[in-house]
């Protein structure tokens, strides 16, 4: 396991996944019973979850004629990718051999297959939950396949493919622990990430809670594991990577919201997200799709490929 990176305690009134947080301030030792790692901050309130008002799950219709985007991808001769390296089974650091592995890994190397003929042309750009959105705004990535749950205020921002996968937010707690569900929650400290949906749904469920916000979610491992949090709540995806690592540590309750996935373009490169769609599409009509599921899921119980909705 990494270092730690610093944590973040958000007073748990309602909060958004796209919200700025503001300047912060030095957390009261009041805030903790364990002692949080040094540098933690506590950040003022923020506004309260929208109401989704948008189809956002609806994409592009496939396409594979030539065009500019996707084009200059193949002269170029590799797909460059922002994805995560601290999200098992998603995405992660293998301790062994220093490779990145998961199904998203898998994913885009599948992807570069239809894009540019080889899968294992692929350049990897490590991104933490801030960095993401401002790496495919500003073109420092041509795709975003790391775990991104597609929103209308995140659609605002980028573009994005299909649904690719369902995740479902859960809790993970010590075994033994009280904690069963949200109603649960009251008074006691929760750990997501920073940026994400997640964290505003546990505000939304839970408005009695302390929420321990992290830059990278494998921080909400330590943090339980150390005692310094009651739970941790983000999508079962990565629940059961972390649980996986730690047999002292379960999946409870029922799902607090479920979260589809996109790849993320940039907004001005349609022919980019056809040419992404026409690959999803591919990889859900040839088995692909189902083989990296058995492969980095099956803990999870039998599914099927998510069904494409396009608004064109």
């Amino acid at each position: 396991m990494r270092p730690r990176t610093g944590l973040l305690v958000l007073a748990a009134t309602l909060l958004t996944g796209c919200a700025t947080v503001q300047p912060l301030v030095q957390v009261p030792a009041s805030l903790t019973t364990m002692p949080l790692p040094s540098g933690a901050e506590v950040a003022p309130s923020v506004s309260g979850a929208s109401v989704e008002s948008c189809d956002a799950t609806a994409s592009l219709r496939p396409s594979t004629a030539p065009a500019p985007t996707v084009e200059a991808i193949r002269r170029r001769g590799w797909v460059i990718v922002g994805i995560d390296q601290n999200t098992n089974p998603l995405s992660f650091r293998d301790p062994v051999t220093g490779e990145l592995r998961g199904f998203l890994v898998d994913l885009s190397h599948e992807v570069a297959r239809d894009l540019v003929g080889d899968p294992n042309k692929v350049d990897f750009r490590l991104l933490t939950e801030p960095e993401r959105m401002p790496a495919v705004q500003n073109n420092t990535v041509d795709i975003l396949t790391k775990a991104t749950s597609i929103t209308c205020p995140r659609a605002e921002q980028i573009a994005f493919s299909t649904v690719y996968f369902e995740g479902h937010q859960r809790l993970l707690v010590p075994r033994g622990s009280p904690v069963r569900g949200p109603a649960d929650l009251a008074g006691k400290r929760v750990c997501s990430g920073l940026a994400t949906t997640s964290i505003a749904t546990v505000a939304r469920v839970a408005p009695a809670a302390t929420i321990v916000g992290v830059q990278n979610f494998d921080d909400c491992l330590v943090a339980l594991q150390q005692g310094q949090v009651d739970a941790a709540s983000t999508d079962d995806s990565l629940l059961v990577g972390m649980a996986g690592q730690d047999p002292n540590l379960e999946i409870v309750g029922p799902a607090l919201e479920n979260e589809p996935y996109g790849i993320g373009v940039n907004k001005s490169e349609e022919d980019l997200v056809r040419a992404v769609n026409a690959s999803l599409e591919r990889i859900r009509r040839d088995g692909t799709w189902e083989a990296l599921y058995h492969k980095w899921f099956s803990m999870l119980g039998p599914a099927s490929p998510p069904e494409p909705k396009y608004r064109d």
